[in-house]
């Protein structure tokens, strides 16, 4: 039973399974690298278990703090015949996020909801309520602290957050001057690639395994394509074409299967 547990043991499989070494593959190293980085992305991006939810902090600098506060200037031309020019100011905002994070769902508020002076409405309550737990029923206690989650949500609401992934930036709208001290830190929720080269499982995947093997049936076939018909000694017909429709048929129903059945389904926002 072929169990990959490396890059090159994957790739190995997958010419095995086109035919190697009883054909010859005519696909040239580079080519099969690239098919092999295009699976994984792919993988990255639409398996279930191609990525994972975590947590991941960051301590701010004051480095960083005067980095943030400071803009870029954007000069063009103000489109009249006057020949002046408009400035646009841009606030750089935003903290470079690793190359493995997909998406960030949630950043952590800075302020401390526990009771932390005498005037705290959290204090008062519990304080004049609650200051016999074995009187107070425990449905009394949830439905009094979410009512003063909204009313922290309508009085302070949540800092806003904006991921570009395709910059591998974080913008947060936040004032830094106020909202955030230096030495603070930081806790973002997101989901982050799984990395085959630290969870080798990923190579001997079921999907991933297939999908290598079809991208390199189809490219063997794009190569051979160029000599089509052409014919080899005893009379043998090179038909490329053929063996490139397979693998793009085979390749459309495994990403139709990956769609189906490996894709987490599109959820709706509740709340």
């Amino acid at each position: 039973m072929a169990i990959p547990s490396t890059r090159q043991g994957l790739i190995d499989y997958a010419l095995r399974q086109n035919g190697a070494p009883v054909l010859e593959i005519n696909i040239e190293d580079d080519q099969i690298s690239d098919l092999v980085d295009d699976a994984i992305q792919f993988f990255n991006e639409r398996h279930m278990d191609g990525y994972i939810r975590t947590h991941l902090k960051v301590q701010y600098s004051q480095l960083m703090l005067d980095d943030m506060t400071t803009d870029t200037d954007t000069t063009v031309a103000s489109g009249t015949s006057s020949g002046q020019t408009v400035t646009f100011k841009e606030q750089n905002n935003y903290i470079k996020m690793p190359p493995y994070v997909t998406s960030v769902i949630k950043c952590f508020d800075f302020v401390s909801k526990n009771v932390t002076n005498l005037f705290d409405v959290r204090y008062q309550w519990r304080l004049n309520d609650l200051w016999d737990l074995t009187q107070t029923e425990i449905l009394t206690y949830e439905m009094v602290n979410r009512r003063l989650e909204d009313i922290y949500y309508l009085l302070e609401g949540q800092k806003q957050i904006r991921f570009q992934r395709r910059g591998d930036r974080l913008y947060l709208d936040l004032d830094f001057k106020t909202d955030v001290p230096a030495d603070q830190f930081l806790v973002l929720e997101c989901y982050r690639a799984v990395d085959p080269t630290q969870f080798e499982d990923v190579y001997n995947d079921v999907w991933l395994k297939r999908y290598v093997t079809a991208l390199i049936q189809r490219q063997w076939g794009a190569n051979l394509i160029k000599f089509q018909g052409a014919q080899l000694p005893g009379g043998i017909t090179m038909n490329g074409e053929f063996i490139y429709n397979e693998g793009k048929e085979k390749i459309a129903k495994l990403e139709e299967e990956m769609l189906n059945q490996y894709e987490m389904p599109p959820l709706d926002m509740i709340g």
